[in-house]
């Protein structure tokens, strides 16, 4: 196959805001690699950080580089070295946390904790990133795809994975489900909780729109917690009791700190939300201590557990991720991808390289 010597790529040379959408040389397989046509790219949240270049970004990103970690493509060339299973033609996402495989983490099955973590997207590590009509992935950190799923669908299976671990940390069969913020990653696990066997969920949010998808994604009551009082209709739902579980997806640190009053003694929580400032909980003996709680954070995906559970999900239609995709722009309208994503007025935005 001749390939162009060619392509478009969003880059960021320097810090500041937006990206420049530029020709750039398309990059060969080095041992190991696999040169990757990105069919589609689904935006981050997070991604807002590197677009708007605030102080998150400046910690997280490192300039040069290509962003976009939420992407699925096709095989089209392989380095030295690669196994025989990588095989050209053959569709693929990427598992974005690139682990050392050396540290203690990563010799205890807790490779997306590694203490050397690279970022696949923010220039840690690899200049390479997905808003690309090519790609490099190493191998070994390239998640091979065992169904027919469309590529929107496996453009977003990076967060399915984390809302999926989310869930398996705090075991929500036979619980009341609190999730706390209705963006993308909160909207997949309400499905995923309830699809664990969780006998309610119940799921808040400030936005209307984001309550909407909400009830599509099976939330048995909706919050608007700017009109309605959450910790009286948790109360309600519940016996008085309090939920059993909380996911909280907002990282909104006002709904974290009062997370703690709406559950139930021996309950569970788990926060995937970004923090944006210290947490302060107001009576923690009572709303901590006493309560004999657990308290669950999650970074990225447990490879490759996360993942082939979250493609089982999609492919058996367990979990529908189409209705949160609710728009697709050429790569070099770039600008309105982020501007939509920015607004808040469309949930999973995808850009497909090429156009």
């Amino acid at each position: 196959m001749m390939l162009p010597s060619m392509m478009k790529a969003l880059v960021k040379e320097e810090e500041g805001p937006s990206y420049q959408y530029k020709d750039v040389p398309v990059p060969s397989p080095g041992e190991g690699d696999l040169l990757v046509k990105v069919r589609k790219v689904s935006l981050c949240g997070s991604d807002i950080n590197g677009y708007t270049w605030n102080d998150i970004a400046k910690a997280r990103n490192k300039v040069p580089f290509t962003p976009g970690h939420e992407m699925v493509g096709e095989i089209i060339a392989v380095g030295s070295n690669v196994p025989p299973e990588y095989a050209i033609g053959k569709r693929v996402c990427v598992e974005n946390h690139f682990y050392c495989g050396e540290c203690f983490q990563c010799e205890h099955d807790q490779r997306h904790i590694c203490q050397n973590l690279k970022q696949f997207g923010y220039g840690r590590g690899t200049i390479y990133g997905g808003c690309s009509e090519y790609t490099i992935i190493p191998a070994r950190y390239a998640y091979l795809l065992k169904s027919n799923i469309t590529d929107a669908q496996a453009s977003v299976l990076e967060p399915v994975g984390v809302a999926h671990q989310a869930l398996e940390e705090i075991d929500p069969k036979g619980e009341t489900v609190l999730i706390m913020g209705c963006g993308p990653i909160g909207l997949f696990a309400t499905t995923i909780a309830k699809a664990m066997g969780a006998t309610k969920v119940i799921a808040t949010d400030i936005l209307a729109n984001k309550l909407e998808l909400a009830q599509i994604m099976d939330a048995d009551v909706i919050v608007d917690s700017t009109k309605e009082s959450l910790q009286e209709i948790v109360m309600r739902e519940t016996n008085g009791d309090g939920v059993g579980c909380i996911v909280d997806a907002s990282g909104a640190p006002s709904a974290v700190n009062n997370c703690f009053t709406m559950l139930r003694k021996g309950g569970k929580v788990v926060l995937i939300g970004l923090l944006k400032a210290p947490l302060h909980v107001e009576n923690p003996l009572q709303n901590i201590v006493f309560k004999s709680i657990t308290l669950k954070t999650v970074h990225g995906r447990k490879i490759f557990h996360s993942w082939e559970e979250s493609e089982k999900m999609v492919f058996e239609k367990v979990l529908n991720v189409d209705p949160l995709i609710t728009h697709d722009f050429p790569m070099s309208q770039f600008e309105e991808a982020f501007h939509v994503l920015v607004s808040g007025t469309g949930c999973k935005i995808l850009i497909t390289p090429g156009k």
